[in-house]
């Protein structure tokens, strides 16, 4: 038996009527009687939502509107990825540099960058002026907290005076 969403129906004038069955064969009679009295009656299977000619018609239509749409097909007005500049833009820059990379490997010269900007060096420090606003006068961090702010207490233990 066909699942109940899919089933033979009569439509008469234009409207389906509440004969349904999983077999043909079974609305033969009452379609036949059906005719006696309206003659636009006539035999319909019904799936997906929609009215067809029969099963096999319904299931070949999604295979046919496959069939004429591409690859890069995308549904609404414009038919390609709204990311893709993004992500050449990314492939250009990545490969400029493993370019300089590259270079630097094989000891050739590389334009560096802009003068005054930073760089790193083979063991992974940076290079050139400090950006303004970063660090403390003295040398010491504070980590985070400004002056004259305590430290919290760790998770799970209450700080402050003992009583």
């Amino acid at each position: 038996m066909p699942p109940r969403h899919a089933y033979w129906t009569i439509i008469a004038g234009g409207l389906p009527t509440a004969f349904r069955a999983a077999l043909r064969e079974d609305l033969l009679p009452t379609l036949r009687r059906l005719a006696a009295t309206q003659p636009d009656a006539e035999l319909k299977w019904f799936a997906r939502g929609r009215l067809w000619s029969s099963p096999e018609a319904a299931r070949e239509a999604p295979r046919a509107r496959d069939s004429r749409r591409g690859l890069d097909w995308r549904p609404g007005g414009e038919h390609r990825d709204p990311r893709q500049e993004f992500r050449d833009a990314k492939k250009a820059r990545n490969a400029g540099r493993r370019q300089q990379r590259f270079a630097r490997k094989q000891g050739q010269a590389v334009p560096g960058p802009a003068a005054g900007a930073r760089e790193r060096t083979g063991s992974g420090r940076r290079t050139g002026p400090k950006p303004p606003g970063r660090g403390s006068p003295g040398g010491r961090s504070t980590g985070g907290r400004g002056p004259g702010k305590a430290r919290r207490p760790p998770r799970g233990q209450k700080g402050g005076r003992r009583r």
